[in-house]
């Protein structure tokens, strides 16, 4: 069972959004990037579609026919209008390359629509020495998806769109196999249906898909409900050019390591994942939204520690610091001006009607002892509609000369604000131009029993060379969370910008066993050259 493609946009090959979804900075916003930051007042428009500069594909004719004899010669597409709109992900530096008419695009993008396909494919890449990269929704923000060659013949991009059904639903065990391919909505939409729901939504829910879910170990922002998608994963299926790989029989096992855990955040460089057997819920019955304001970070963070340890936490929690507070809430929508000199909390509580008041009490009554002060439901609901807006008003900052992008991180209770702190410093101090620093706005929105993670979103003057200046933001932020002890990559995974710091996060030994894996499933090394696993 699947959906029509045509319901949901295919996002543009310039923005973060189809483009449907574009609308231009009021006159009070531009105001103020000129005024607070510094961002001179000029439009930046991405180039037209044909000033965009691509390679001429170098695809070998014998491996388009051999694989045109695989999923179909209409399903081997080498014209620029694809290549384009398959050229890697969508990070700024991503954006602003393609709109400055520079694109990284593969030799050909091909469509498989079975598992079977997939393999076959991969096995005729392999034989001739030929790069794939796996891309489902391309909202990759780490480089995780660009087709690079890797000193092979020709690369292809293996687009996974035709595989977006609904494979089988089991109400008794509460799970469901997806395909991979099928976006947040389209598996949203197949499940509800049946009056089920995922419960994942990330930023990039509406684009995103079912198997990049799995292969970046994503986590959505119910997470301290539902968990992180990893968390949801009962089985899945890859392919490789070896053969099949199929781990997971039961809820649980003792039989030896979980060898489903190579492939939950793998980014298609032991395989191809093709299908994804999910635990499920019912769509809840009641949900609750509830705002809280706290007197500062501190207190909104050791208050969400106390709902962690306790296992009182809501569904959806997330806490602003006091700079994403005050730019992003009005103080008619959080109920007084005294709630945006603070931090705001946003909770929100689902499932039956019983759950729902019972948790809400248990945890109102923690967060009322830990200083937060109600604000009602209104900035929850608030923050609810706009959820998936921030990465396009990304594409609005980028039409009028400024510079915007975001970086996670996660650290344990006891080092969190040392981890805050370096990084907010970090940025501040390699992006301030001319004495106007950049604005620097955090939020904590995945939360555990041990620690939580921290999420940054910058905006800034645009330099003279943009992809450079982030960069230079990006090495120093990377070098300051590994100088703290925190880790590289929260749920955006490793791909090509956090590649460098790996051996730091999992030690020489363990980059062995990565390059071991890939060796056994990928011996000639054509899954996604370049990613997750450092060179050797």
């Amino acid at each position: 069972m699947s959906v029509p493609h045509d319901r949901i946009p295919a996002p543009a090959w310039n923005a973060w959004g189809s483009g449907e979804d574009a609308s231009p900075l009021d006159e009070s916003l531009r105001a103020l990037l000129e005024e607070g930051l510094g961002v001179p007042r000029r439009d930046t428009p991405p180039v037209d579609e044909s000033e965009v500069r691509l390679r001429e594909s170098e695809l070998p004719a014998e491996v388009r026919s051999e694989l045109a004899g695989i999923v179909g010669a209409w399903r081997v597409r080498t014209d620029d209008h694809t290549r384009l709109r398959h050229a890697g992900g969508k990070s700024t530096p991503d954006l602003l390359r393609r709109r400055s008419g520079e694109a990284e695009v593969a030799d050909a993008v091909v469509f498989p629509g079975e598992h079977a396909e997939v393999e076959n494919v991969l096995r005729c890449c392999s034989r001739h020495g030929i790069a794939v990269t796996a891309f489902g929704g391309g909202t990759s923000v780490v480089g995780g998806v660009e087709p690079l060659r890797g000193g092979f013949a020709a690369v292809v991009t293996l687009d996974l769109a035709r595989l977006d059904g609904l494979l089988r639903l089991d109400t008794e065990s509460g799970t469901a196999t997806l395909q991979a391919g099928l976006r947040g909505p389209e598996a949203e939409e197949l499940l509800g249906a049946h009056g089920y729901s995922l419960g994942h939504f990330p930023q990039s829910f509406e684009y995103a898909t079912i198997g990049g879910f799995a292969a970046t170990r994503s986590s959505g922002q119910a997470s301290a409900g539902y968990g992180r998608f990893d968390d949801m994963v009962v089985d899945l299926r890859a392919a490789t050019p070896r053969g099949t790989l199929g781990p997971g029989r039961a809820p649980a096992s003792a039989a030896g390591p979980d060898l489903r855990q190579l492939l939950l955040g793998s980014e298609g460089t032991f395989g191809v994942i093709t299908e994804v057997t999910v635990r499920i819920h019912p769509v809840p019955a009641e949900k609750h939204h509830e705002a809280w304001s706290f007197p500062d970070f501190g207190a909104g963070s050791a208050a969400l520690r106390e709902l962690a340890r306790t296992g009182a936490l809501p569904t959806v929690a997330r806490l602003s610091d006091e700079v994403e507070t005050g730019l992003n809430l009005s103080s008619e929508e959080v109920g007084g001006s005294a709630a945006s000199d603070g931090c705001l909390l946003v909770t929100t509580y689902e499932g039956s009607a019983e759950h729902v008041a019972a948790r809400h009490a248990e945890a109102a009554e923690l967060l009322r002892a830990a200083g937060g002060a109600s604000l009602g439901p209104e900035p929850a609901l608030s923050w609810e509609r706009g959820r998936f807006h921030a990465p396009h008003l990304r594409d609005a900052l980028l039409d009028v000369n400024a510079l915007a992008e975001t970086l996670e991180t996660a650290t344990s209770w006891a080092n969190l604000h040392a981890t805050h702190a370096a990084v907010r410093d970090a940025l501040t101090e390699s992006l301030t131009e001319q004495g106007t620093p950049p604005l620097v706005m955090c939020h904590v929105s995945h939360v555990y029993p041990t620690g939580a993670s921290l999420y940054f979103t910058v905006a800034c003057a645009r330099g003279r060379e943009p992809v450079e200046q982030w960069r230079r933001a990006k090495r120093a932020a990377a070098e300051a969370i590994a100088a703290v002890g925190a880790t590289i990559t929260h749920h955006h995974a490793v791909g090509l910008d956090h590649r460098e710091w790996m051996t730091a996060e999992v030690g020489d030994l363990g980059v062995e066993v990565l390059r071991a894996v890939k060796s056994a499933v990928d011996p000639e090394g054509v899954l996604n050259p370049g990613k997750l696993v450092p060179p050797e």
